[in-house]
């Protein structure tokens, strides 16, 4: 039996480098405060372009993957990553959605209890995901938060997904979010340098406006200055995914809200105006 005066945070995520560009300060900065620290990734990002020259040394794009994810793991200390052997589904709209073994093709309640049984076997007192919009809208980041939440009422129920293992409930619930000034500020600027918000990333697949439109509240700004070294290397282990347009000004906006990363509060539920700065905060180790 897992002591339970031992802080464990979950993070559960989609793919590779989802754990270090969006999460990487909060997951860096409670692993240095001595809290065990674990990670579900739904997929190994097989969808995700790859350089020919990185790919040298490596099966696939898979593989190479796991491996940046395994490097980045190893930096922001993580204690254990899980992977649900789901496949990458793309973006929204293409073939990729419709594979057989897609995340976002997967029913919920499978995926979901997956991720049940990891959280009993676990037991954290604290799980992040993402936010219901996925932060920028990818199949796969709403489908493993949908089962994320779902996961998190059920892992303490004997009657829900049953499997040998003892129900154990976590007590706090977080949806990262971005931080939606910085976005509006990105959709107002980049027309300046010739750049089309409706056409960011890697791909030109991601809609900035229809980002910044999306507005969840923020209960918890956790100040991870103390990480960010370490949140930016774990970053650069991602070189496949590393290259994304936008030059120095879109790496100045970053820069300039990087200090916080921001959270909904799903579970307690939250009926007055908050701000936590632990995500910790309230938790009880004597259950």
């Amino acid at each position: 039996m897992r002591s339970e005066s031992q802080p464990r945070l979950l993070a559960v995520m989609a793919h590779p480098d989802d754990e270090s560009f969006g999460v990487g300060g909060t997951l860096a900065l409670y692993a240095q405060r001595g809290v065990e620290v674990y990670l579900i990734c739904a997929t190994r990002g097989e969808v995700g372009d790859v350089e020919d020259s990185l790919l040298q040394g490596y099966d696939d794009v898979a593989m190479l993957r796991e491996h940046e994810l395994r490097c980045a793991a190893g930096i922001l200390g993580l204690k254990e990553v899980y992977f649900l052997d789901y496949r990458d589904s793309g973006m929204s709209g293409s073939a990729d959605n419709r594979h057989p073994k897609a995340l976002a093709a997967a029913p919920l309640q499978e995926v979901a209890a997956h991720v049940t049984a990891i959280m009993r076997k676990i037991r954290p007192q604290v799980v992040i995901t993402f936010d219901p919009y996925g932060g920028y809208g990818h199949p796969d980041h709403i489908a493993i938060q949908r089962a994320c939440a779902d996961a998190f009422h059920a892992a303490g129920n004997p009657q829900s997904y049953a499997d040998g293992l003892d129900p154990y409930q976590p007590q706090k619930l977080y949806y990262h979010t971005f931080p939606r000034g910085a976005t509006r500020m990105l959709v107002r600027m980049m027309p300046l340098f010739g750049k089309n918000p409706r056409r960011f990333g890697r791909n030109e697949d991601i809609d900035l406006v229809e980002v910044a439109s999306q507005n969840f509240p923020i209960h918890a700004r956790i100040n991870v200055s103390k990480a960010l070294d370490a949140k930016e290397r774990a970053s650069a282990c991602h070189s496949s995914q590393n290259s994304a347009p936008g030059g120095g000004f879109v790496n100045w906006i970053f820069r300039l809200f990087s200090r916080y990363e921001a959270y909904m509060r799903a579970y307690p539920p939250v009926n007055e105006r908050i701000r936590e700065k632990d995500l910790f905060e309230g938790v009880s180790f004597e259950r």
